[in-house]
């Protein structure tokens, strides 16, 4: 142990403290997670009336030092307050109050408290107060300073999606006076910022929690501070960091997106057709449906691309969604190939997200559409030198403007002009063009003129006319149809409008007539530094005649130009060839310029017949020529111009194709261009350009027309074309890439698809993709191997892929046997616009396998709920596949019935479980949740059994049916039933039977009880709106009748116990008339029941006559509830109302209220019935019982009843003078509120039904008839006994109350006794408990024993008694029979007061008795006048206390008593009610403990007394033997301690101090006591026999 905790210990020693209360400050409570407690601050308490501090706390105290508090007591009470106090312990805490101080009300003390500290130590200490109520506690407490800091105990961080980030911040504060250093300690996902730092005294400094999750899952994860000295943390707290991470989703939706089927689910974005030039911009929105942010990237699939690059642009690349929010996106489309079709593929990817998302952009570029309006024009036949004009329109029918020009000479070297001779026609227009023929020499002119339209093919017009003169006539002018039928046979021979072109202007068509060569002639002025006078410069073309017959040759002359031929005309033999000289002589210096040459070649034929039989027409040839006339001083102006496009892509095919750049002047001069042929190779060979040289007008244009034939050794780079400009070094670089593409298609998977096991005779589908990463269409077709086709197939099997398109691909496996499988399908594939002789393949490795399953249910049996019938639940039956392999399967139900007694016909009885999808496939391993419908249809128990078979690929069952699972349903409708009832008020002494049959609670349980009609089915909550129509048929109708009662009387009142004995919830209400629908009340009237009047009365004043608590509510299964019913009396008469009892989805029945009323100054007997049933009696019974017939009183004057004898005359003198019905007491007095037993006697002669009205007159009162119904019938024996049968008594009652009723504290343990069969002269006892169920309230019981025949038939003992809260008392009641067969109903009445009210009432009355004493002995002369007081005081005193009202209970008790005779005939009918053991279990306990104790009192009885007692005795006998008289005592004796045995072993049962189902012990008997059983058995045998 250390020096420092050593002298810390002898501190406490000294202060008087127990140091072993001094916690460990590695246990110590402050090293807590979470967040330090609080301390009371200034919150004063109150303890027993006196408010103060609970605690007083010194904080930052140094040692030696002396600080004092006050304490502060205030007297809230308005009673004096004495206390002894009590100092501290501790010598540091001192105070100078006295030991004992008083505290008035209102006032307060002031006590001043020192604390002197001698250590570094924490002090605790108390001061203590006592007083008469208790004792309270004042904490004293001065804590040593240390490190504290305030953490909350959970941070919860915003939702995050999965991958991305949230923050929050919170308050981390220094509690304490010291300088405070903290360090953190926390795992991921959960990120604190700063990890460290350092706080000064009450500093707060706020922390920021970043939250990163990777998974989608919920956390919580403690973040521990460590916080104390600088470099010495050794306190801690802990932080709990909730966070909750969720997987984002993204939806792409919009106008412009579409699901295709042949991209299985990915969005297509269709742009359609677009024209070249043009953009086309289409939207789609990025949705968030789920619960977080979502951050996105949205980028260009990787591939696939052409070297022109994308055609698809994106305004959006990356953002982040709100839940619930979208980002709009737009994507534009800008074709810069005509008759493409682009696909390019969008990426959506989102952090957190499990997959990408691709939405395909396709788009296809259309290039210009137009035409003339003629394609031939024939200007005739025109003079020399004149001109003609004609006119045609160019029509562009495309969405895009279009660019054209025409191939002519427009400087005079034509006789055909065109204008305007270049321009553009906007889309949907056309322009006006104007043709003019003007003839240089007189012979036939035919041209086919070409009219270029960029991006697009040629168009062709043919001009032909004729020239002539006054010196040479008009030539011979060929058919109409010449000229078509020339161009018909060029045609045949090419393949497109562009390879017309080509080959008409180099002139290199199969077989040609005339041809020159060259086509193009380059002036470049050369000259020296020397002043020249001449710059004309002269080239040579050559002609070649390739025909058979002469041609004659005419060049057209422009004037002014500085170009000029010679000679301008000149005749060629056949097969030969001629030169002429082209001269360029510029009349101006440092100009530019440029012609197109036109010759005009035609057969000459010398005979003029034979020239009018073989016209051909004439042939056109052109020369291109440029020149310049720059000094050498004079450097050439710099060209302004551009290429569009100045990069050519040519199709990777290896065929001739052809491209169209549009080179455009855009300076203010002239410009000439040319092909450089100074780096000419082979590669710059290959490409044709047309024209290849040219004048080019400011602000004008020229269309190049590029055609390849691709090649395998050109670069994929490409290779420039180079254009000289203007004659000088000026260039113009136009790149061009013709390569032959090597075809690339992509299959997934590195070639390789495998297929998952699959069930023998199933169809397993998988998806592959192919992509063409070729920048050329291609076409493809699937070839699988014959033996391997009823295997695999794949759709589509063929079909075309664009550039960079992907194709899903949809494989089948469907393996025969279980066997694996490896299959090599191969794919051909070629360019879409070869003719596929040059084709490629590729080989997919398919592998499958195929395996046998199973289905499995979770759960082989499956209970469900109770369902009511009409109404439909859903229930979940889990599936398992167990199997490698994915089932399809269809499901089938087979339904019994369990209920033995419904008949159906399982044909037509309809199904109670419908499956919600019959079909289905479950994947290998898994869990399916089969969805049921349970829709039950009767009220019984079903039995479903679900089976299963497996499917194969067509659907079709490969295997019998094979059990999943059984499902249990119940049917069951809402039930009620009515168990119990209790009367209050007037009918407070009314018994249950009677109440029972007033209330016509049989009939109405059988209807409760009963099942609802379809239409009730449908009613829902019971409330006005909801009830339908009434039905007119089959509706039953019952009274509620509340008895009658005189005016002003108490309300009479009942309860009814409802029941739910079903297993569904039941809604049930009462519905008055003001809330019962208009055609119910109709009903009403139409059945007669009630007439409008008395319907509008019942509805304004009779509602406040009957009322119902509750009115409405819900039962549970199982669960019960008391309803009061009420009828006050304060209208005199009969009073009736129509009220509906209704259950949701359950039956509705009509009761009709009904309530009597009677004036308090007429006499009244109330019959609940104007017929009375009589008991049954034989009619050999020489002495039939007595029966009874019971007089309710029930007005407020008493009654004199008189019955009319005369009839009971009559019926005798018509039975042959036999007495059939006799009144015992034909007239009596019925005291007001009660009643009066009349006794009758019914003697039978004839086994029939007897019916007799009979009047009961009352004096200065009414006469009421009443009808007596008795049946006689025949026995087998004379004298026999009747069984116990008895109209009042048929219907069996609950004989003991289970639920108490509102108010109820003391149950008896049953509320009927049934004696059966009995003897005239006998007696029976039984038991009865009064049980207290209060808690808190003893009770006070005292019996009231009713009489029959003036005599008490029936005794209990105790009369009276009190049960304390939580006991039962035993009561035995004990019946004697009278000496006269008898029928009893008897009402034994018990009354019930709290006895704390009893108790209260005795003592006043003691009063009121002692206070009537001394009035009467003393008597009291004064002066003084009484104050009101006093006199108040003094009546009060006089005035005689009331007993409290008691509850009533009613114990009921029936027998039927014989003559001694009829009890002698065997055997006596069993009674019903005798013995109401009805389940085996209770059958058996009651024969064990009956066995067990009769066997021990064997065990301690004298046999030889048993003997004498088991002798039968002699009545006849006038005098008694002494020895007989004391057996009789004996027997008497035995029967009082065997009765007061049974009696104490019962209470014992009751109490719990006996458990009367224990298992019984058996005890071996000594042998002495055996032999003397053996012994005793013996003799009593012997003298038997004697």
């Amino acid at each position: 142990m250390s020096t420092e905790k050593k002298r810390k210990i002898r501190c406490l020693v000294a202060l008087g403290i127990d140091p072993s209360l001094q916690r460990d400050p590695k246990n110590d409570p402050r090293r807590r997670i979470g967040k330090l407690p609080k301390r009371p601050s200034g919150k004063r308490t109150s303890f027993f009336g006196i408010e103060t501090n609970p605690e007083l706390v010194w904080q930052n105290w140094e040692e030696g030092k002396e600080y004092n508090k006050t304490l502060v007591l205030v007297n809230i009470q308005n009673k004096l307050h004495r206390l002894h106090v009590r100092p501290p312990v501790s010598k540091c805490f001192t105070t100078s109050i006295a030991p004992d101080i008083l505290l008035s009300p209102g006032t307060s003390l002031s006590i001043q408290i020192t604390f002197t500290p001698k250590e570094k130590c924490q002090y605790e200490d108390k001061l203590e107060f006592r007083c008469k109520d208790g004792t309270f506690r004042v904490r004293l407490l001065a804590p040593v300073p240390v490190h504290d800091l305030d953490v909350p105990d959970t941070v919860a961080l915003p939702l995050c999606a999965v991958q991305h980030s949230s923050q929050t911040t919170f308050l981390l504060k220094n509690a304490s006076k010291l300088l405070t250093s903290f360090r953190w300690e926390y795992e991921a996902p959960f990120q604190l910022s700063p990890e460290r730092g350092l706080l000064n005294p009450d500093q707060e400094y706020q922390m920021t929690v970043v939250f990163r999750p990777q998974e989608a899952q919920s956390y919580q994860k403690p973040a521990t501070c460590n916080f104390g000295d600088e470099g010495r943390e050794e306190n801690c707290c802990t932080l709990l960091l909730q966070g909750q991470a969720k997987n984002t989703c993204l939806q792409l939706r919009g106008a412009g997106v579409t699901e295709n089927e042949k991209e299985h689910g990915h969005p297509v974005l269709l742009f359609g057709p677009v024209g070249f030039g043009q953009s086309l911009l289409k939207h789609f929105e990025i949705f968030n449906p789920s619960p977080v942010t979502a951050a996105f990237s949205l980028s260009h699939l990787s591939g696939g691309l052409s070297l022109l690059g994308s055609v698809f642009s994106s305004d959006v690349t990356s953002g982040e969604v709100p839940p619930g929010g979208s980002q709009r996106v737009g994507v534009t489309y800008s074709p810069v190939v005509v008759d493409y079709v682009s696909v390019e593929y969008l990426s959506l990817k989102c952090r957190g997200a499990p997959i990408e998302t691709l939405i395909k952009l396709t788009g296809r570029c259309t290039g210009p559409k137009v035409s003339l309006s003629s394609s031939t024009l024939n200007f005739g036949f025109v003079r020399k030198g004149e001109a003609v004009k004609q006119t045609l329109r160019l029509q562009n029918s495309s969405s895009v403007a279009t660019v054209y020009q025409w191939d002519l000479d427009f400087n005079g070297h034509s006789v055909f002009t065109i204008q305007p001779a270049s321009g553009t026609v906007q889309p949907q227009n056309h322009i006006k063009l104007t043709v003019v023929y003007r003839p240089t020499q007189t012979i036939f002119h035919y041209r086919r003129v070409t009219c270029l339209i960029l991006h697009g093919d040629p168009l062709f017009l043919d001009l032909n006319g004729s020239c002539h003169s006054e010196e040479n006539p008009a030539p011979v002018v060929p058919p109409p149809d010449s000229c078509d039928q020339r161009l018909h046979r060029i045609r045949s021979v090419l393949k497109t409008p562009m390879d017309e072109f080509y080959q008409c202007y180099t002139r290199c068509i199969p077989s040609p007539h005339v041809c020159v060569a060259p086509s193009e002639l380059l002036f470049n002025q050369k000259t020296t530094k020397s002043v020249v006078t001449s710059c004309s410069s002269t080239q040579s073309v050559a002609i070649t005649n390739h025909t058979r017959k002469k041609v004659s040759l005419v060049w057209t002359i422009a004037e002014d130009s500085p170009f000029s031929i010679s000679p301008v005309s000149q005749d060629l033999a056949p097969l030969k060839a001629t030169s002429f000289r082209v001269t360029y002589d510029p009349k101006e210096p440092n100009t530019l310029h440029g012609a197109q040459l036109e010759c005009f070649a035609f057969h000459k034929m010398d005979d003029p017949d034979l020239m009018d039989q073989l016209f051909c027409p004439s042939w056109c040839m052109t020369v291109r020529v440029i020149g310049h006339s720059f000094q050498p001083t004079h450097k050439p102006f710099e060209p302004s111009c551009s290429l569009e496009p100045p990069y050519v892509v040519f199709p990777g095919l290896n065929a001739l194709s052809y491209r169209m750049v549009l080179l455009r002047n855009m300076g203010d001069l002239p410009l000439t261009f040319s092909l450089d042929n100074s780096s000419k190779n082979a590669l710059t060979e290959s490409v044709s350009v047309i024209p290849k040289c040219g004048l080019i007008q400011p602000k004008n244009y020229q269309i190049l027309t590029l055609r390849t034939k691709p090649t395998e050794d050109s670069p994929n780079e490409g290779f420039g074309l180079q254009l000289q400009l203007n004659a000088a070094k000026f260039t113009k670089e136009l790149m061009v890439v013709s390569a032959i593409e090597k075809l690339n298609l992509f299959l997934d998977g590195d070639c390789r698809l495998n297929f998952p096991p699959t069930s023998i005779g199933s169809i397993c589908r998988r998806f592959h993709n192919m992509r063409n990463l070729s920048c050329i269409p291609l076409r493809f077709q699937w070839s699988i191997p014959e033996q391997d086709q009823e295997l695999i197939s794949v759709e589509p099997d063929a079909g075309e892929l664009n550039p960079n398109e992907i194709s899903v691909q949809t494989w089948s496996f469907r393996p025969p046997l279980q066997n694996t499988y490896t299959l090599e399908p191969t794919v051909t594939f070629w360019p879409v616009q070869s003719d596929g002789r040059s084709q490629s393949y590729l080989t997919l490795k398919v592998v499958g396998a195929g395996a046998e399953g199973f289905i499995e249910a979770m759960e082989t049996v499956l209970d469900v709920e109770e369902t009511l019938i009409g109404s439909s639940s859903s229930v979940e039956v889990p599936l398992v596949n167990n199997s490698p392999c994915s089932l399809s399967f269809c499901l089938s139900v087979h339904q019994t019935l369990l209920d033995e007694d419904l008949e159906y016909d399982p044909e037509t009885e309809p199904v109670a479980l419908q499956l919600d999808c019959g079909r289905g496939t479950i994947a290998p391993y898994s869990t399916m949740l089969l969805r049921c419908t349970v829709r039950p249809y009767r009220r019984a128990q079903y039995l479903c059994q679900i089976s299963y078979q497996t499917l194969n690929a067509s659907d079709c069952a490969v295997c019998p049916l094979q059990e999943l699972c059984e499902v249990r349903v119940r049917g069951v409708v809402p039930t009620l039933q009515v168990t119990d009832v209790y009367g209050c008020g007037s009918i407070d002494r009314m018994e249950k039977r009677p109440l029972w049959k007033l209330l016509s609670l049989d009939g109405l349980n059988s209807q409760l009880l009963s099942i609802p009609t379809a239409a009730e089915l449908t009613y829902g909550i019971p409330n006005k709106h909801c009830l339908g129509n009434i039905p007119t048929t089959d509706c039953t109708i019952f009274d509620f009748n509340f008895n009658a009662a005189p005016m002003n009387a108490a309300p009479s009142s009942f309860l009814l116990m409802f029941h739910n004995p079903g297993f569904y919830p039941v809604d049930w209400g009462f519905l008055f008339p003001d809330r019962q629908q208009m055609s119910q009340l109709d009903y009403w009237t139409e059945t007669g029941a009630f007439s409008s009047s008395e319907l509008t009365d019942m509805k304004d004043q009779n509602k406040n006559l009957f009322s119902i608590s509750p009115l409405s509510g819900t039962l549970l299964p199982g669960q019960k509830k008391a309803v009061r019913f009420c009828y006050s009396h304060n209208v005199v008469g009969m009073n009736r109302i129509p009220v509906v009892f209704t259950q949701c989805h359950g039956r509705e029945i009509l009761l009709i209220f009904k309530g009597l009323t009677v004036d308090r100054d007429k006499p009244y007997l109330h019959y609940s019935s104007n017929k009375h049933v009589l008991t049954a009696v034989s009619i050999a019974n020489s002495c039939p019982p007595r029966q009874v017939l019971k007089l309710q009183n029930t007005g407020a004057l008493p009654v004199h009843y008189e019955v009319d004898t005369d009839v009971l005359l009559k019926l005798q003198m018509d039975n042959f003078n036999h007495a059939v019905l006799t009144c015992l007491n034909p007239e009596g007095h019925v005291p007001a509120g009660q009643s009066a037993m009349v006794e009758w006697i019914f003697s039978p002669l004839e086994a029939k039904l007897y019916s007799m009205e009979i009047p009961i007159h009352v004096r200065d009162g009414d006469t009421t008839l009443l009808t007596f119904e008795g049946t006689g019938f025949a026995s087998h024996i004379a004298d026999s006994p009747e069984t116990f049968y008895c109209s009042d008594v048929e219907a069996p009652l609950p004989c003991v109350q289970r639920i108490p009723f509102p108010g109820q504290v003391l149950f008896m343990s049953e509320e009927s006794i049934s004696l059966g069969n009995i003897c005239i002269s006998s007696q029976y006892s039984t038991i009865l408990f009064l049980t207290n169920v209060s808690p808190t309230d003893s009770m006070v019981y005292t019996w009231e024993v009713p009489q029959q025949n003036k005599q008490e038939v029936v005794q209990i003992r105790p009369m009276q008694g009190s049960v304390s809260p939580g006991e039962s008392a035993l009561c035995v009641v004990t019946f004697t029979s009278t000496d006269y067969p008898t029928i009893y109903q008897l009402d034994v009445v018990c009354q019930v007061v709290l006895e704390v009210e009893q108790n209260k009432y005795l003592r006043a009355l003691r009063r009121w008795e002692e206070e009537m004493r001394r009035k009467e002995e003393d008597f009291t002369i004064t002066d003084r006048k009484e104050t009101r007081a006093e006199r108040e005081r003094k009546a009060k005193l006089e005035r005689q206390p009331k007993p409290p009202l008691p509850s009533l209970l009613h114990l009921e008790v029936t027998a039927l008593s014989h003559r001694l005779q009829q009890c002698m005939q065997p055997p006596l009918p069993p009674s019903e009610n005798l013995f109401p053991i009805t389940s085996h279990p209770e059958k058996e306990l009651v024969v064990d403990l009956l066995n067990t104790m009769l066997w021990n009192i064997l065990q301690e009885l004298d046999y030889t007394t048993l003997e004498q007692l088991s002798k039968p005795a002699n009545h006849i006998e006038n005098k008694l033997q002494p020895q007989f008289l004391q057996n009789r005592a004996m027997a008497e004796m035995s029967k009082n301690v065997l009765l007061n045995t049974l009696q104490n072993l019962m209470m014992e049962a009751v109490r719990g101090e006996l458990d009367l189902t224990a298992h019984p012990r058996a005890i071996s008997l000594p042998p002495a006591f055996n032999r003397r059983i053996s012994k005793t058995l013996t003799k009593m045998e012997n003298s038997k026999k004697d």
